[in-house]
């Protein structure tokens, strides 16, 4: 009992005194604050003033403000905010976007469309892939050929050289142009050991639109003296006699120009012949017409070759007509990893020898091994007339009165490979066995010493005769040609030969073995070397019928340097049998030793 009024007491005396205490809270928080009237710039200037004071605005339910931190909470949830001034907020450097306006105009320009020109075409709906148009290289500057040239120079044995040709320029219709050429030496191991050649003429070409008439007009003369003798015969001077061939050509060609179709009808039309002479009374006449007929059909083949060969040849001993007249029907075929050509060659011999032949003409080729070997094949014959001007070419120290006899190639069979290795190296290599009748030989006609005053005694001029039957000739070819670059290119030719004759003993003058190589270097745009080498197997003659003589086998290295001082002028150097070999090619002539000679060219 006494406990609970003890409780009540204390309630009532709590209550009594937290009340003086809120209401001086209260009294102080409604004190009207006084103001002096100023104008609106000046109350945002107060405003400002008061933003700058720190104070705490509010005042805190059932927590004491600072005056009276130290009287009892009364629980009171209530806030009370005074407001001093405005609401500032201010920003950080940080989230200031800094970005300046694109003043730049990027609305596209459009120009004004009009339909006053529409374009009339078809549409095609072609999904195969097309032929793309090869892109033409431009022209560079140091590549323009100019029209025309001429070079001269002079060095050892007496040697003279010169050439020039002349040419209308560029005209893609029409060329047309002259060129002179000589050449001459003067060996001093022997009496007149000399020789020269002098060639001159004039061609021209037009093309039209559907035909291409070419033609071309030569003069060439080849000079040499007999200074072959026999050692063995003692002479105190000797005067050997002297040799020239002189020989005119023409040539003139029709031909349709070449159209890239599936279906297209060709022909061509050509005639040349020449007239030839030598010094004393040889001569030979020569006129060939030829034509051919060819109809393709897609990758098939169908035509007529033809060829009327009319000559004459004469001499102290004779006078006669050697003339064929050939027909070559044939049938062609082309896929892409094959070609087939299979035909006839039909020969009618008529003049002073009146035979006919008929001799297959079959090639074939397969490739192997795609882009890179292809296989090939052959099969032919023909009659092969002996001509005068052919035999002088091959050995200028014949004689008089030679013995005509046309020789068979009765059957002429090649097998081999031809094709690339490497980008840039190409190769050709054959084995090829040739059945012939009356094989043409070489062989020395040394005249008699019948007086020591004679001059011609002991003097050397070939005749030619004839292996009397079926001779079998079988061998090597072998060919390469590495192209690195433009600047480098090497080249070289083997040939191995073995004879089995069916009269005579041994192939007169004939090597069985022999090599070719040459090279062009281009150092620079300037400077450029070349070379060339021979080397030729040992050969057999035959001085009497029972006399065999062995010119032993040799090697001539030639080479040469150029080099263009000015876009007009070069100079050039040549220096031939490099090695200095001392080598006969034909019994009694021996060649010249070493020899050097040089010049200058201008282009214009």
């Amino acid at each position: 009992m006494k406990i609970r009024y003890f409780y009540i007491l204390s309630i009532i005396i709590l209550a009594f005194g937290a009340a003086p205490a809120q209401a001086q809270v209260k009294k102080s928080a409604k004190k009207p604050i006084t103001k002096a009237p100023v104008s609106k710039p000046a109350a945002k200037k107060l405003g400002d003033a008061a933003a700058k004071v720190k104070q705490d605005t509010t005042k805190k339910g059932g927590q004491a403000s600072p005056a009276t931190n130290n009287a009892p909470n009364n629980g009171s949830l209530s806030e009370e905010i005074v407001v001093t001034t405005v609401y500032k907020p201010v920003l950080a450097d940080a989230v200031k976007i800094r970005r300046n306006p694109n003043l730049e105009e990027t609305q596209p320009f459009k120009a004004p469309l009009t339909y006053s020109s529409l374009l009339d075409k078809r549409l095609e709906r072609n999904s195969e892939i097309r032929q793309l148009e090869a892109m033409k290289m431009p022209i560079e500057r140091d590549s323009i050929p100019a029209n025309n040239f001429v070079r001269a120079g002079f060095g050892s044995l007496s040697t003279l050289f010169g050439e020039a040709y002349i040419n209308n320029g560029k005209d893609e219709a029409l060329q047309t142009g002259a060129f002179f050429k000589h050449f001459s030496q003067k060996g001093s191991d022997l009496a007149k050991q000399n020789e020269s050649r002098t060639e001159a003429g004039v061609f021209g070409k037009s093309i039209g639109e559907v035909n291409t008439l070419t033609g071309r007009v030569n003069y060439e003369r080849r000079n040499n003296y007999f200074y072959g003798y026999d050692n063995s015969v003692v002479r105190s001077s000797v005067d050997p006699a002297k040799q020239h061939f002189n020989t005119i050509s023409a040539e003139g060609e029709l031909a349709r120009n070449h159209q890239d179709t599936d279906r297209v009808f060709t022909y061509a039309l050509k005639a040349n012949g020449y007239l030839f002479s030598n010094a004393y009374e040889a001569r030979e006449n020569n006129v060939v017409v030829s034509g051919y007929l060819n109809q393709t059909i897609n990758q098939f083949y169908a035509g007529l070759g033809a060829s009327l060969d009319v000559a004459s040849q004469k001499d102290v001993s004779y006078s006669l007509n050697n003339s064929f007249l050939r027909l070559n029907p044939y049938l062609k075929f082309q896929g892409d990893n094959y070609k087939i050509d299979a035909g006839v060659n039909i020969a009618k011999e008529f003049g002073f020898s009146s035979r006919f032949f008929i001799f297959p003409a079959v090639k074939l080729e397969y490739q192997i091994v795609p882009e890179y070997v292809r296989l090939f094949a052959e099969a032919k014959g023909d009659v092969n007339r002996t001509s005068l001007r052919s035999l002088s070419e091959i050995n200028p120290f014949i004689g008089q009165n030679i013995n005509i006899t046309n020789s068979v190639d009765k059957l002429d069979i090649t097998i081999g490979l031809k094709g690339r290795i490497v980008a840039g190296l190409g190769f050709k290599a054959s084995i090829f066995r040739n059945s012939v009748s009356d094989l043409p030989l070489f062989v020395s006609n040394v005249q008699p010493v019948t007086t020591p005053q004679l001059i011609p005694a002991g003097n050397n001029r070939f005749n030619v005769i004839y292996d009397s039957g079926r001779a079998r000739i079988s061998g090597f070819n072998g060919e390469l040609d590495y192209k690195a670059s433009d600047d480098l290119n090497i080249f070289g030719r083997v040939e191995f030969r073995d004879y089995k004759l069916a009269s005579e003993t041994e192939a007169w003058n004939l090597p069985k073995f022999k090599l070719t190589a040459g090279t062009v270097i281009h150092i620079s745009n300037k400077f450029e070397i070349n070379g060339a080498l021979l080397l030729r197997g040992s050969t057999k003659d035959r001085i009497a019928a029972n006399q065999v003589v062995t010119l032993k086998s040799f090697a001539d290295l030639n080479g040469g340097l150029s080099y263009k001082a000015t876009k007009k002028i070069s100079v050039f150097v040549q220096a031939n049998n490099i090695l200095s070999t001392k080598y006969q090619t034909y019994l009694y002539y021996p060649n010249y030793g070493f020899n050097i000679f040089g010049g200058v060219g201008f282009t214009f």
